[in-house]
């Protein structure tokens, strides 16, 4: 599973030394792997305490960033907790879900999506 945050990258000074950037997907780094691509989608997602997002696909490289809570992210037979701060890499076709690892408190985390040229027309609101 691929999961970075920005405690596990080196800061670096971008901008003329003005703004520290911690690279958690370096530039360029998936141009192979999405050229031809596009914005599939970007949002921000909430699940209620105890909740979690049912087993689903999609032909696109997903991302979650975690703002608040903790979960359990599973993708295909892989299973691991995330945290604030961790970043999420989904890739094409692999089956995922993920739910708050507590009865008590909810998880909310920023979604985009990269999809691929031959991805077809999905509908978020049924799957």
């Amino acid at each position: 599973m691929n999961v970075r945050s920005i405690e596990q990258v080196q800061m670096l000074p971008m901008h003329h030394g003005t703004t520290p950037v911690w690279w958690l997907v370096e530039p360029r780094s998936m141009k192979g792997e999405t050229a031809g691509g596009y914005l599939e989608l970007a949002a921000e997602f909430a699940i209620e305490a105890g909740g979690a997002v049912h087993p689903h696909s999609h032909h696109t490289h997903e991302y979650y960033y975690i703002l608040s809570g903790r979960g359990i992210m599973v993708i295909a037979d892989e299973e691991r907790e995330v945290v604030p701060g961790d970043f999420i890499h989904i890739p094409p076709d692999s089956e995922h879900s993920i739910r708050t690892s507590s009865d008590t408190a909810p998880l909310r985390a920023f979604v985009f999506a990269v999809g691929l040229p031959d991805t077809p027309e999905y509908d978020y609101s049924v799957n």
